[in-house]
C-alpha cells in the first residue's frame, strides 16, 4: 500500500535491469547493513534477503524468535535503526510489521504478516510480466484460501491493471476491506475484482492460474478439516484445461503436492514456478535499491 502505481512500474522495472545486469549493481548498497528478523521459518524469503543484500555490496544480521517477547518492539526498532540501515520482519502478525514501522527512522519491509505477502506479490509480477510482455490486461485466477497471497496479489495486481479472480470455498472469501481497496485501484487502472466460490469461474479464461497451501503457518490444527473443505479447489490439469492454451500456472511455495496442486500440474510446461522463486531475488533487490540508495 505505500507504493503507488508508477513506484510499483518503476521497481519492476528496476528489478528486470537488476537482474539483466547484475554486476552493474554490485557496490550499490557497500558499507551498508540490513536487520533481517524471522517469527516463521524460511527457505525463499530468508535467502534471497540475504543474497540480495550481499549481491548488491551490503551485508545481513538475523534474528530468530518471536518479536516483542522479551521487550517492547518499541524499543526493540530503535536499537536496530542505529545499528542498520533497513529492516525486513517476517512475523505473524501485521501489528508488528506496524509497530516497526512507527517506531524506527529506516526502511521496514514486510517479508511476509498475516494479512500480507508483498515481496512475493513483487516477483509475481515480474514474472507474469516477463512472460506476457505486461501485466495490463492480464486475467490473474487465484484458487484457494483467501490470505496473505491473495490480499497482496489483489492490491499489487489491480494497480497494474489486471483482472484478478478468486476463487475461495464459502467463508474463506479474502478480507473485504483489502477487496475494497482492490477494487478502488481497479477502477483507475482499467482492471477489475472478482470473488467468487467457483473455482472454474475463476480459471475460465485465466492467463495465470495461482494457489497456494490450504493450510498456512499457524494453522496445523485445521490442516484436516481445511483438505476436506479446499478438495474441490485443487488446482489440476482439468482446472487448467479451462484457462489459456499460453496460461501459466504460479505458487509461491512450499507446495504439498497433491493437495492443493498436482504434480502433473507443477511439472508441466506451463509451470513458473521455479522463474517466480528465482524472481524473489530480483525484485527484493530493486525494492532494497529504492528504499536505501
Amino acid at each position: 500500500m505505500d507504493l503507488s502505481a508508477a513506484e510499483l512500474r518503476a521497481l519492476l522495472k528496476l528489478a528486470g535491469e537488476v537482474k539483466g545486469k547484475p554486476m552493474d549493481f554490485r557496490d550499490d548498497l557497500r558499507s551498508k547493513y540490513v536487520s533481517l528478523l524471522f517469527e516463521k521459518p524460511s527457505l525463499r524469503t530468508r535467502l534471497t534477503f540475504e543474497l540480495a543484500v550481499k549481491q548488491l555490496g551490503g551485508d545481513v544480521v538475523v534474528s530468530i524468535g518471536m518479536i516483542g517477547e522479551r521487550e517492547p518492539v518499541s524499543d526493540m526498532a530503535r536499537n536496530l535503526d542505529r545499528w542498520t540501515q533497513c529492516i525486513v520482519a517476517r512475523v505473524f502478525s501485521q501489528q508488528t510489521i506496524d509497530d516497526l514501522a512507527v517506531w524506527s527512522k529506516v526502511p521496514v519491509i514486510n517479508a511476509l504478516s498475516d494479512l500480507y505477502h508483498p515481496c512475493q506479490a513483487l516477483a509475481d509480477m515480474q514474472t507474469i510480466a516477463e512472460r506476457f510482455g505486461s501485466c495490463e490486461g492480464r486475467k490473474l485466477a487465484y484458487v484457494g484460501d483467501g490470505n496473505n497471497v491473495s490480499h497482496s496479489l489483489l492490491l499489487t495486481g489491480t494497480r497494474l491493471g489486471m483482472h484478478v479472480s478468486v476463487a475461495t470455498p464459502i467463508g474463506f472469501e479474502p478480507n473485504a476491506d483489502v477487496v475494497g481497496k482492490a477494487r478502488n485501484f481497479a477502477d483507475g487502472t482499467g482492471g477489475s475484482v472478482t470473488v467468487t466460490n467457483s473455482a472454474k469461474e475463476a480459471a475460465d479464461g485465466a492467463d495465470v492460474v495461482y494457489t497456494d497451501v490450504w493450510a498456512s503457518m499457524g494453522q496445523e490444527k485445521e490442516a484436516e478439516e481445511r483438505k476436506r473443505v479446499f478438495e474441490p479447489y485443487q488446482v489440476n490439469s482439468r482446472l487448467m484445461s479451462g484457462a489459456k492454451k499460453d496460461s501459466i500456472f504460479l505458487h509461491c511455495l512450499p507446495a504439498k503436492r497433491g493437495q492443493e496442486v498436482t504434480d502433473e500440474v507443477m511439472e508441466s510446461a506451463q509451470s513458473a514456478i521455479f522463474d517466480q522463486a528465482e524472481n524473489r531475488l530480483h525484485a527484493q533487490k530493486a525494492l532494497l535499491l529504492m528504499l536505501m540508495c
